[in-house]
């Protein structure tokens, strides 16, 4: 899944996801799907942004994706069980 792909601490977005299927004009089809995610936390739909770079829809609330990304960034490259 495209989605998976996406790595720890990197985001992308719904177009750049959406061309990377080849599906480049299904953007809204795969934000539906994105949304659809009942497995948030193992496959990490935050990780998907706005084209122009905002933090759109998020199921947990947009507070809570930022949070994610802002966690993933700090400890990037430090990961540990705890974490």
């Amino acid at each position: 899944m495209a989605l998976e792909a996406i790595s720890y601490a990197k985001t992308s977005t719904y177009k750049e996801l959406a061309t990377s299927i080849g599906k480049e004009k299904a953007v809204r089809a795969v934000g539906n799907a994105n949304g659809k995610n009942v497995l948030s936390i193992v496959i990490p739909c935050h990780r998907i942004i706005g084209s122009n770079g905002t933090l759109t829809g998020y199921a947990g609330e947009v507070w809570r994706k930022e949070w994610l990304l802002n966690h993933e960034q700090k400890h990037n490259g430090k990961r540990t069980a705890a974490d």
